[in-house]
């Protein structure tokens, strides 16, 4: 969830914070960081957080015997 309050923080996802690349953001207190580095002033931005993808449904293993009643 996007929203949730637990949330790590890191630069890649801080609103004073802007991706370079995968790996790097330029922050506006620190300059040039690793995306996982975070500092004090951390405040989280929801829109910049990409969230993990939803699991695939396995149907190799599903039956007709699944779906009756």
């Amino acid at each position: 969830m996007l929203l949730r309050k637990d949330i790590e923080p890191r630069c890649a996802y801080c609103a004073k914070g802007s991706a370079i690349s995968d790996r790097e953001v330029a922050c506006s207190r620190k300059g040039v960081v690793a995306a996982e580095y975070h500092c004090g002033r951390f405040k989280y931005d929801p829109f910049k957080r990409v969230p993990p993808r939803p699991v695939k449904l396995e149907t190799s293993r599903l039956k007709q015997e699944d779906f009756s009643i």
